[in-house]
């Protein structure tokens, strides 16, 4: 298994210092932020993207997935990661939602990254059923599957508190009616402790549909905040260990946005500590 960071934590530098800083803390991969100011794709010119591309192997860095679920660059005053949302009430926000993941498939396509990971389904309105949501949900997703059939890059939807699919069922449920090869889970092993399924008992159960994990810790009172593993009450230990029973050889990208204000420290911490349980882990199983 292999540890990226997500540019995320990195909005007060360009997108060159952050790929050289992430570099330098040990990473393998990055997980980039297809938003401003690191590489929102409506505004990217090709020769902004050839930079990115010139940059990551100046640095000897592999891009873990691009995260086209945050939206700042549309300055929603509603909530800037999360809208505008796939099941918005409006059907021109749905647009945008839907452009945007268009258009971070052609960068991942362009820039050579795996996939891309989206939001689940967005906020569920007083006026909306679930299912009402969710049908909604399909209807917007499928030109996007279509489009990601097309240039061969993954889609992958991550469950996140609060939103359309939370829980895995719900995820089962509504990636059910897609047949694409394309489409896959997010596991965000913070979004799992948070709805109360404790990611060391989820990881064999959805390790089918997981092409990706996302890192980060909660504290035990399960509030969605994100925190440096090790300093709030997710067992990396047993999550680790269970990941890896799975075979799973892929990227872990640290998630550690709320730390803007010290991301290297933050980077940095979370390096030292997954790589002692890495380690840990491959000592007990030799």
């Amino acid at each position: 298994m292999k540890l990226a960071f997500s540019s995320n934590a990195y909005m007060q530098f360009s997108i060159e210092e952050t790929i050289q800083r992430i570099a330098e803390l040990g990473y393998a991969g990055i997980e980039l932020l297809a938003d401003v100011p690191h590489a929102w794709p409506a505004g990217l010119l090709p020769e902004r993207r050839e930079a990115i591309r010139t940059c990551l192997e100046t640095h000897c860095l592999t891009i873990s997935n691009i995260n086209a679920f945050m939206m700042n660059a549309v300055g929603d005053p509603r909530q800037p990661y999360w809208h505008p949302g796939w099941t918005d009430p409006d059907c021109h926000y749905r647009a945008i939602r839907r452009e945007h993941t268009k258009r971070a498939l052609q960068l991942a396509s362009d820039l050579g990254a795996p996939h891309i990971t989206t939001e689940p389904g967005g906020l569920v309105t007083a006026e909306q059923s679930w299912q009402e949501a969710a049908d909604i949900f399909y209807d917007e997703l499928m030109p996007c599957v279509e489009l990601a059939e097309q240039l061969d890059v993954g889609l992958l939807i991550e469950p996140e508190p609060e939103l359309l699919i939370e829980r895995f069922d719900q995820y089962l449920e509504f990636a059910g009616r897609i047949d694409s090869e394309q489409i896959g889970l997010n596991f965000d092993i913070g979004h799992a402790y948070c709805v109360g399924e404790d990611p060391q008992d989820w990881v064999p159960r959805m390790a089918e549909q997981t092409v990706h994990y996302h890192l980060e810790d909660i504290a035990d009172t399960r509030v969605h905040a994100h925190l440096i593993p090790g300093h709030g009450a997710i067992d990396f230990g047993a999550t680790l260990r269970a990941i890896a029973e799975t075979g799973y050889a892929g990227w872990l990208t640290v998630e550690l946005y709320p730390y803007i204000d010290a991301p290297d420290d933050a980077a940095r911490e979370a390096h030292s500590y997954l790589s002692k349980a890495l380690a840990c882990l491959s000592s007990s199983t030799t």
